[in-house]
């Protein structure tokens, strides 16, 4: 099953653990004040490393490549829904805050009403 193009604006290659070529879908969004950032899995479409297993790596790469600071967006991994029977391929979006330990990200899980915040 392939993750429908309504969760990004673009495909965004990147080098993943490794510098294995891998892909996400993204979406950036301006809000006053901020900048979010979504990154999407792919599942079998991304060739290499999962967007959360890139983590950090992944947020300097697109900040780098879109001209952004990192300590100026916020930063959301979304699970698309593709319509599976598996409870881990339905739609969730996380927030991302990055420590200083790079290994050690923050996640939380975004209720429908702040899901729904970010796009409007």
């Amino acid at each position: 099953m392939r993750v429908s193009e309504k969760y990004y604006d673009e495909i965004f290659d990147f080098k993943g653990i490794w510098d294995i070529p891998s892909q996400c879908g993204l979406k950036i969004i301006d809000k006053p004040h901020k900048k979010i950032v979504i990154v999407t899995e792919l599942y079998q479409d991304n060739p290499g490393v999962s967007v959360t297993d890139a983590g950090l790596m992944l947020a300097n790469q697109i900040c780098k490549a879109k001209g952004l600071k990192l300590s100026e967006i916020t930063y959301f991994e979304c699970n698309p829904n593709i319509n599976s029977k598996l409870s881990f391929y339905e739609e969730m979006y996380f927030e991302v805050k990055f420590s200083d330990d790079a290994l050690k990200p923050s996640y939380r899980l975004l209720t429908k009403d702040e899901v729904k915040e970010l796009f409007s």
